[in-house]
């Protein structure tokens, strides 16, 4: 029973997939045009994320790095619910850690959290805490961008794989609650980042998603009419 409603809850948040992706092309249209340009900042990003891309293309993937990172945000996670790690393993065909408590953030969260970025955003600004301004922002957000596509790769290829990650809670379920979650971290980076606001940008996701949910249920509602229409004739 708890299947079959993971699956439902799957399937309804589909049009909530397609409004966080509009939400999240209209916060970048936004976040680029309040510039006007794109600047040395934006453009060192997009060379960080086209490098790691040529890397994952050209060069053997490095999968304990990402097994490493992988094992770690299950055990950061754990640790802000209250669970202690243990035991962490880590290895060319897969790794683990040990919790004493779990949950679907907790088990999820290395599909939707950079850890990589996040490693190094903790360390532009603990750099920024003692340097003001922060010096070679081009490099950081260069780092950012690699980081971030190294998460993206990676997690694509994950979820065409089996993972008892993925099993625990379905894959349509788990697929759209990963797929949220990242759109919703980029808005957020964007909102964190730019002039976009936090306000325009929630403002963003809660009038594509409702407009996606719109547009599901007028077609619905209209293909009801024709089969009740059809029936009645």
């Amino acid at each position: 029973m708890a299947n079959f409603l993971r699956l439902l809850l799957g399937v309804l948040l589909l049009p909530a997939c397609w409004g966080m992706a509009r939400a999240l092309v209209d916060s970048i249209v936004a976040a680029a045009g309040a510039e006007g340009a794109f600047g040395a900042e934006s453009v060192a990003l997009l060379g960080g994320i086209a490098a790691f891309a040529l890397v994952w293309a050209a060069l053997p993937h490095p999968v304990r790095t990402y097994v490493l990172g992988h094992e770690l945000t299950h055990a950061m996670w754990g640790l802000l619910f209250g669970a202690v790690p243990s035991s962490l393993k880590v290895g060319d065909k897969g790794g683990s850690v040990k919790l004493t408590r779990t949950n679907m953030l907790i088990t999820l969260a290395p599909y939707f959290f950079p850890f990589y970025t996040f490693v190094v955003i903790i360390a532009a600004l603990a750099t920024y805490a003692f340097v003001r301004p922060l010096p070679f922002m081009p490099l950081w957000m260069f780092m950012i961008g690699f980081t971030w596509a190294f998460h993206v790769l990676f997690t694509l290829q994950s979820l065409t794989e089996r993972q008892p990650d993925i099993a625990l809670y379905g894959r349509v379920f788990s697929w759209t609650f990963i797929f949220m979650a990242n759109a919703a971290l980029v808005i957020v980076w964007l909102a964190a980042t730019s002039t976009l606001s936090f306000a325009a940008a929630g403002g963003l996701i809660v009038r594509r998603t409702a407009g996606a949910y719109a547009s599901v249920l007028s077609a619905v509602f209209s293909l009801v009419a024709r089969i009740a229409g059809g029936g009645g004739s």
